[in-house]
């Protein structure tokens, strides 16, 4: 190429654009096209990465970029190589400095510059897989740009700097399928790689924004609905992986469990087991790989096990999980925190569903009845008008547990009570022996629903479970609500009504006004 470079004073990038495609001894304009990509102003690198985008993406429509192993600028240029071969390896060489500075630009404050910059590098994902710059087998097969897709992927995945707003921008292309299963391979190797540089520490930005990219990730439930590709196959291949639902859902799979191999922020740990029963196990190979990253969470504590209760009850369910010691675990779970906690709707529902079967034994179900009576003492009226239902519904599961009701409280105090709070294992609780005497006392709660809801068990419990799901959910503001909404009766405010404003019949202010 001749290294003379030619400028036009005043020229346009739009008629530098012109002229670069039509004609090949303008090619250096190119030159001053990525150059403008380094403009100090915003609306000169937007204009600069959009003139790049038509022209790059029309130089390998044109197959006029080397296709193969690029061999280096200056040997090329001094090799036997004739005029075509070598005006092509030139400008693949400005189409590579293209893509650097684009992502370059990826790494900029301004979001505009940033969302062009991904959009334009992904048009060139797509123009390359039609056009691919590396040899392929058959004539009519496409490639996809894995190398590209990669590097694109790995500045996504930012280690110091919050990308939420990029790969919200690119969640809009894992709609394709291709571009979802490589972009999941190159998820994978990417945390691998960065966690063992930082030998396994955690990292907090890097780690959410891994957390932002796979939650985007919506998985395909059969294999019609891989239908949808970036780079459009010209016919069917067998081996074409990305087009196979078995090896989605084994990317799927390694991806997340690469992910949850390491340690993660406290935080981060509660939006994973928020989504993973729902959005992830259902679409993994094996499910039953995540029981180590689960049972660890479920011995964490606090809201972070009430939340691995999720996962858990999907693979005890759904693939007949044995857990030793769940029911103690679960167990002592119930603390008065429980009922103030953000989760704590999600975990009343769960705690039914465990205690739901009809063949748990009886010590069982009646500590867990005598241990959330006993947390009610302390509870909110919102909570309150949950647990309390829900304690009834144990009792008529478990017929056997009755006596909880029906045995006389002859202690007036907590030290005469035979049960034993501070037990952790419910089969020493002693809670058969004890009676349900908290709800007896919540009778004289001041919240008059609270009361009646507690006044049930003066007479013989309904067969007819009460549905809890409208109680699970139950908030202040909604009690607040309610009760401007009742019917309330009428009570005399003095002992003799009144017959006039002064209280007597023809005093002077009656004579001019009068009751309505």
């Amino acid at each position: 190429m001749a290294a003379v470079r030619e400028r036009g004073a005043g020229w346009s990038l739009s008629e530098r654009l012109r002229l670069v495609l039509g004609d090949r001894s303008r090619a250096n304009g190119v030159l001053d096209i990525l150059e403008r990509l380094q403009a100090d102003q915003e609306a000169d690198i937007l204009e600069a990465i959009r003139t790049c985008n038509t022209l790059f993406c029309t130089l390998l429509q044109r197959g006029d970029l080397f296709v193969g192993q690029l061999p280096g600028e200056d040997k090329a240029m001094a090799a036997d190589y004739d005029a075509e071969t070598k005006y092509k390896i030139w400008m693949r060489h400005r189409y590579r400095a293209c893509v650097r500075q684009l992502f370059h630009l990826m790494d900029l404050e301004s979001e505009g510059v940033q969302e062009l910059a991904l959009r334009t590098l992904m048009k060139f994902v797509q123009t390359e897989g039609m056009r691919p710059l590396v040899q392929r087998e058959h004539e009519d097969s496409s490639v996809f740009p894995v190398q590209l897709l990669t590097s694109l992927v790995k500045h996504l995945l930012h280690v110091e700097r919050d990308a939420s707003s990029l790969i919200s921008c690119y969640q809009g292309y894992l709609k394709y399928a291709d571009v979802r299963y490589y972009t999941m391979a190159s998820t994978a190797d990417n945390i691998s790689k960065v966690i063992h540089r930082a030998k396994g520490a955690v990292l907090p930005v890097y780690q959410q924004n891994v957390f932002s990219l796979l939650s985007s990730i919506h998985m395909p439930t059969e294999e019609k609905d891989l239908k949808d590709f970036l780079v459009k196959q010209k016919r069917k291949h067998e081996g074409y992986k990305a087009s196979k639902l078995e090896e989605h859902k084994k990317k799927f799979e390694q991806v997340w469990l690469v992910f949850l191999k390491y340690k993660l922020p406290a935080a981060l740990y509660k939006k994973v087991l928020v989504i993973l029963h729902d959005a992830v196990l259902p679409h993994m190979s094996e499910p039953v790989l995540m029981i180590d990253f689960l049972t660890a969470a479920y011995d964490m504590g606090g809201a972070i096990s009430l939340l691995a209760l999720n996962g858990l009850f999907y693979l005890v369910h759904q693939h007949n999980l044995e857990y030793p010691d769940f029911y103690k675990k679960l167990y002592s779970l119930l603390e008065p925190s429980v009922l103030h906690v953000k989760y704590r709707a999600r975990f009343f529902h769960l705690l039914d569903l465990f205690l739901s079967s009809s063949h748990l034994p009886a010590y069982l179900v009646a500590a867990f009845s005598k241990r959330l009576s006993r947390l009610t003492l302390s509870a909110p009226p919102e909570a309150l008008l949950m647990v309390i239902p829900l304690i009834c519904n144990l009792i008529r599961r478990h017929p056997s547990c009755k006596v909880l009701l029906h045995r006389p409280s002859e202690a007036q105090d907590l030290s005469a009570d035979p049960y034993m709070m501070d037990e952790e294992d419910p089969a020493k609780s002693r809670a058969l022996e004890s009676s349900l005497w908290e709800l007896q006392t919540l009778q004289q709660h001041y919240h008059p629903d609270v009361a009646n809801a507690a006044a049930v068990i003066n007479k013989t419990l309904s067969d007819q479970e009460t549905d809890l799901s409208v109680l699970f959910d139950l908030s202040v503001p909604q009690l607040f609500e309610k009760e401007p909404k009742k019917r309330a009766r009428c009570a005399p405010l003095e002992f003799e009504p009144a017959e006039g404003l002064l209280s007597k019949r023809n005093d002077l202010v009656s004579q001019h006004w009068a009751l309505a």
